[in-house]
């Protein structure tokens, strides 16, 4: 297994801009370990967010921007990465690096304490490096830095701004989400889904 770390800046941009009620990402999002309530249209966080779904909708990525006064980790005005699922899109690191990089164009400059994520041990399987179990391991290799623990125990990890990649925006909108206000219904999505992702994979 490849320990490789991912620095500099990427090199493509396989994210594209969603939001928080795409119906495609929604999908993905009800198989995430952190989604609070399966098959609710939104599946964001409250407040500022950047929603991304891949080229092939394989792939979503959420960046939290919560007003650090209601932020009660010890990480208070990080950006978070409230979520992040790949279902086969590509190298996951790769992934996560794009996602920084799209989030830079969304917001701008970093905040001082970067971008934090959590993981829960108790839901997430370890990878084993060189016999020893790593929890985190794709994030690692994307440049974050193992930082400490929340008082409920789960682990935190820190991409701090000066490891960032630089700004690169995503792209306009993917084929396989839709605007919040589309009239095509969504019982038409999977088979588009489908027949798109067959082209890209």
């Amino acid at each position: 297994m490849s320990g490789r770390i991912l620095t500099g800046d990427v090199t493509e941009m396989r994210w594209c801009v969603s939001h928080r009620a795409d119906p495609v990402a929604a999908r993905l999002a009800d198989r995430h370990y952190n989604r609070q309530k399966i098959g609710s249209p939104q599946f964001a966080p409250t407040g500022s967010c950047a929603v991304f779904l891949t080229d092939c909708a394989r792939a979503f990525w959420i960046t939290s921007a919560p007003l650090a006064e209601w932020v009660k980790h010890a990480w208070a005005g990080a950006w978070v990465c409230s979520a992040f699922r790949s279902e086969g899109a590509g190298r996951a690191s790769e992934l996560i690096r794009q996602a920084v990089a799209a989030t830079r164009a969304h917001y701008g400059e970093p905040p001082a304490l970067g971008m934090v994520t959590f993981i829960d041990r108790a839901k997430v399987k370890p990878t084993m490096v060189r016999g020893e179990a790593v929890w985190g391991w794709t994030y690692i290799k994307a440049g974050f830095v193992p930082c400490g623990e929340t008082k409920g125990g789960l682990l935190a990890f820190q991409l701090m701004p000066a490891d960032m990649p630089s700004a690169r925006p995503a792209r306009a909108r993917s084929t396989h989400g839709m605007p919040l206000f589309d009239q095509v219904r969504h019982d038409t999505t999977s088979s588009r889904e489908t027949r798109l992702c067959a082209s890209t994979g």
